[in-house]
């Protein structure tokens, strides 16, 4: 398959159209394994294709003949394999894609292959909340206004009479810059237009626009062991949090779930005892205060299949916007239904005090007898775990101490590792003490709870996230799937329910600071693109019109104070600048220099062009200008659509030229020049210089 320059720059846009699409519905996590395979196989292909790698075509009936076969295959697929029509739909999209994109070859086909491609990126658009779409975007416009501008040259190559002869693989370095800047300013006006336009319809998008949710494993009635050490390999942010306090933060968990039943395999809460809590204007007070450090943070969830409220410590009072909140027997808490994306609340709780330091509760709290009998049930277990639990705590006098001895064993004694069993073993908790003697957090806390019943100390597990990284660009608390964690609650006499950690430090290394930086900036893009964004609506909008307002006024205010200052400490003002711009300013002159150093070259041989002129009007030329203005005349040629192969001599090149008024001056020049280099007759030169002026004015 041979390709013109402009044929291929058109056929790789083309080609990056399907491409941009197809990346936006990948990058939602939309589409299965195989679609992802089969289509980005399909996509190298015909980049191979393109490129000259492979040769090969794909007869045009062979085509049709697929696309009518899909339509059976299509209705098998709905009905039985993806059962859902919006995935059965980008499955034909796709499919349509590839069969197009290796097979077209008129411009209708290179139509119907573009409008697939915009099928792909609204695929995107109504799958996708993440920040990636809008780089895919960004991709697809840009190869949209390279295809659209080639296709034109091509359509008017194809009508005119005379084609321009040239390297037929060279890249047209124009026509991208060209596309490159009309991408950024489409962009850039249409993301003001974004902003400035009412949000009107947001309840029809609400409606038309199904919410995608990530399923975060622990926040439900049953946790299977394993679950949480499967979701500590994503670093998915699932909560954004703002603490509103000036001392440092301690170490602190967000819990969101506990659980009571052990089965020997899995944790549940069958009876929670749920009580539906009314909240009245956006406002509800949880519990009664209590000595010890306070809290005020706001909470963002990102989109997750859970309905779950995570707290730090005892939840005080909640600023929510729901009509009621549901709190169960084990003081956990849940909204009625799983919220939106975005969804947020603000909370102010009592900090957890070790038992060691915190003052005795007065009076007393008391455990009714069904609860604990709850916490102290056991399921069948190897009789070796109970006989370990007591000589873990041996020694140990009170109920504090041997849950503080269990802790300090299970830390000391078990190593963190994050690798499943290589197979399923039938009892998960006996395996992890005295055969594999490693786990995740799911198997500590639950050997730390269970080895708690055996000795008669009411046990439960606690599921939810730990700390979370302070993201400095953002001023918020990113906590990720990573972050997923589960502890243990004990009940200690005169102290009630007490947190007890006996996981050990994670002993594998952070990643390079550098990557860990790159998130960084990644979740504070990602943040924005959901903040501003994708819920961006009319509270929004308003927030943004009164901050400008405001930033416009302050503006206003500080110019004409600068005005009435800039008379008496000017020196200072400036001193002060300079120290503020120091980075930016050496960040100019690196960029300073590297422009220099790209368009050296090209400056160098433009004022050796201009400094031969001058000689040769003059009368001062010398032989060795002869080539500095031929060469001058070939990048007139160059902007004209006529480029000169390497392989061939002047003459030659100049011959093949159609034979135009344009051909008759090249052919006058090549003849001059010949004159003027070979045969010493430098009253050639004189002429050269004025038919390069005529080439130059001469329109395109």
């Amino acid at each position: 398959m041979y390709f013109t320059a402009v044929d291929r720059f058109f056929q790789f846009c083309l080609l990056g159209l399907v491409t941009s699409g197809y990346l936006a519905v990948a990058g939602s996590g939309y589409l299965d394994a195989p679609t992802l395979v089969l289509t980005g196989a399909g996509l190298l292909l015909r980049g191979l294709l393109i490129a000259g790698v492979v040769r090969f075509e794909v007869a045009e009936s062979t085509a049709s003949i697929l696309s009518l076969s899909y339509i059976g295959f299509f209705v098998i697929d709905y009905f039985f394999l993806s059962r859902d029509f919006l995935t059965a739909t980008v499955h034909m999209v796709f499919f349509l894609a590839i069969t197009r994109i290796l097979t077209a070859r008129s411009a209708r086909d290179y139509l119907f292959t573009a409008v697939i491609a915009f099928m792909e990126l609204l695929a995107a658009a109504i799958t996708s909340v993440e920040f990636n779409f809008v780089l895919f975007l960004g991709l697809f416009l840009l190869f949209a206004i390279g295809a659209l501008s080639s296709g034109e040259i091509r359509r008017s190559l194809v009508r005119s009479e005379t084609m321009p002869r040239g390297f037929p693989f060279k890249f047209h370095a124009r026509l991208g810059l060209i596309s490159v800047l009309a991408t950024l300013g489409i962009l850039s006006i249409t993301g003001g237009l974004f902003f400035l336009l009412p949000r009107t319809a947001e309840a029809a998008f609400a409606r038309l626009i199904p919410q995608r949710t990530y399923l975060l494993p622990g926040f439900s009635n049953r946790v299977t062991l394993g679950q949480i050490g499967e979701i500590k390999t994503t670093s998915r942010p699932v909560m954004h949090i703002a603490v509103y306090s000036r001392s440092t933060l301690p170490a602190i968990k967000w819990r969101g779930a506990a659980l009571t039943q052990f089965d020997g395999k899995q944790w549940s809460t069958p009876n929670p005892g749920e009580e539906k809590i009314p909240v009245w204007n956006g406002h509800v007070e949880l519990t009664t205060a209590g000595a010890g450090r306070r809290l005020n943070y706001h909470v963002q969830l990102s989109a997750a299949d859970t309905d779950a409220l995570f707290f730090a410590g005892t939840p005080l009072r909640l600023d929510v916007n729901q009509f009621q909140v549901i709190r169960n027997r084990t003081g956990s808490y849940k909204l009625p239904r799983v919220p939106p994306p975005g969804f947020a609340y603000d909370a102010y709780s009592l900090l957890d005090v070790p038992p060691e330091t915190a003052p005795p509760t007065v009076p007393a709290p008391q455990l009714a007898p069904e609860t604990r009998r709850e916490a102290l049930q056991l399921p069948k277990l190897d009789p070796r775990i109970a006989q370990l639990a007591r000589a873990f705590s041996a020694g140990a006098s009170t109920d504090l101490e041997r849950a503080r001895a269990l802790e300090r064993r299970l830390r000391r004694d078990y190593g963190y590792s994050l690798e499943l069993p290589s197979r399923e073993v039938a009892d998960p908790l006996a395996d992890f003490l005295f055969v594999r003697r490693k786990g995740y957090c799911e198997h500590f806390a639950s050997a730390m709870a269970i080895m708690l019943r055996t000795l008669g100390i009411p046990a439960r597990l606690a599921t939810g996230f730990q700390n979370g990284i302070y993201n400095p660009f953002l001023e918020l608390w990113v906590v990720r799937a990573s972050d997923a964690h589960s502890w243990v609650e004990a009940w200690i006499p005169r102290h009630g329910w007490s947190t007890f950690d006996p996981t050990p430090p994670d002993p594998n290394p952070p990643g390079f600071a550098l990557f860990s930086k790159l998130e960084l900036y990644v979740d504070a893009a990602q943040t924005f693109w959901q903040d501003w964004v994708v819920s961006y609506d009319m509270r929004r909008q308003g927030t943004l019109s009164y901050r400008m307002e405001s930033g416009a006024r302050r503006l206003g205010i500080h110019w004409f104070d600068s005005l009435t200052d800039l008379g008496t400490d000017w020196p200072a003002r400036a001193t002060a600048q300079l120290k503020r711009a120091s980075v930016w300013f050496i960040v100019g002159l690196l960029m300073l220099a590297a422009s220099l150093w790209m368009l050296a070259p090209r400056l160098l041989r433009l004022t050796q062009v201009w400094t031969g002129v001058r000689r040769i009007r003059r009368g001062r030329a010398a032989s060795g200008d002869a080539t500095l203005l031929y060469h001058r005349m070939l990048q007139v040629l160059k902007q004209r659509g006529y480029e000169k192969p390497t392989w061939f001599t002047p003459s030659e090149f100049a011959a093949a030229l159609p034979p135009t008024g344009l051909g008759a001056a090249v052919n006058e020049f090549t003849a001059n020049y010949n004159h003027w280099r070979f045969g010493g007759r430098t009253e050639a030169s004189r002429r050269l210089s004025e038919i390069l002026e005529e080439l130059e004015r001469t329109e395109v």
